[in-house]
């Protein structure tokens, strides 16, 4: 085994699993990291989760990972491939894998739940729970709606909380822009207009322009990324301060993306359990292209 974590694809024999492999492929490719795929069965007749036990009970043969052996055969330039099975239940399981993996790859679907779910339980599971990024692969014909700033080329979406920045979103943000060739758009969104209450039913307006609101915005925004453009030179990073709802401008965003990175929910005193926050769960449901979700950095979980 590889002293370099690996990027990890799982996969279940589905079509959305084998999607999310593709990417995992080309992401390892572009990090120069082993590959490890990752089948996991479920036998809730006797499997505990959260127990690792590579190998089925009866048989150490896995039509899975043995579908993926012969899609990946003819494959050129592959990195170095690592094959695991493993028994449990995969929602407890798959974010377990984070422990050990780079970046944590999955289809948005998968074999199980229901057919009409954007986003299957697994996914949402990893996504929140996995220690490191999670990469989910939309199915593709996924439409959104809106207006944003497209150009053409490759680019790299990130969503920028003004107010609270995590400097392990744009980081990631600027490695994946950097191996791809790809600029980045960094979206950040105010609310406007902004309202006061002077007293019970009757509204203030406010007492700022909408221009000074987006100008502040704008200039939190580049100082921001100012430190990681002199890490990344090569990336060509824009800053975008926006108003409206920070969900549904990074999924009009997502259109013809590389890929859409957000963060994950800090944990609160009020709410000590991990959490996905809103606006990460409908760039998950709803964005047309792959989307990262990245954990909070070290001291902020």
């Amino acid at each position: 085994m590889s002293s370099t974590l690996p990027v990890v694809a799982a996969v279940d024999g589905s079509d959305d699993s084998l999607r999310a492999l593709d990417w995992a492929l080309d992401d390892a490719r572009r990090r120069e990291a082993p590959l490890r795929v990752v089948h996991v069965r479920q036998y809730s007749a006797w499997a505990q989760p959260g127990v690792l036990v590579a190998g089925p009970p009866d048989s150490d043969a896995d039509p899975v990972l043995d579908r993926v052996r012969e899609y990946l055969q003819r494959r050129a330039d592959l990195p170095l491939l690592e094959y695991l099975g493993l028994e449990g239940a995969p929602g407890a399981m798959l974010p377990e894998l984070g422990s050990t993996a780079r970046l944590l790859v999955l289809g948005s679907r998968g074999r199980g739940g229901f057919a009409s779910l954007l986003l299957g339980s697994n996914g949402l599971a990893a996504a929140r729970d996995a220690e490191c990024p999670v990469v989910v692969v939309p199915r593709p014909g996924r439409e959104v709606h809106g207006d944003a700033p497209v150009e053409p080329g490759p680019r790299v979406v990130v969503g920028l909380q003004v107010d609270s920045p995590d400097e392990a979103i744009l980081a990631f943000a600027f490695t994946e822009a950097a191996l791809r060739g790809a600029r980045l758009q960094a979206i950040a969104a105010y609310t406007w207009p902004l309202q006061s209450w002077a007293a019970p039913g009757e509204l203030v307006p406010p007492a700022v322009d909408q221009s000074a609101v987006e100008n502040e915005t704008w200039a939190l925004a580049e100082g921001f990324l100012a430190p990681h453009r002199k890490n990344h030179p090569e990336v060509r990073a824009d800053a975008y301060a926006m108003p409206g709802d920070a969900a549904g401008l990074l999924v009009a965003a997502s259109r013809d993306a590389e890929l859409v990175v957000v963060g994950r929910h800090r944990r609160r005193l009020s709410a000590p359990a991990r959490m996905m926050g809103s606006v990460t769960h409908a760039v998950l449901l709803h964005a047309a292209a792959p989307v990262a979700v990245i954990p909070p950095g070290p001291g902020e979980e």
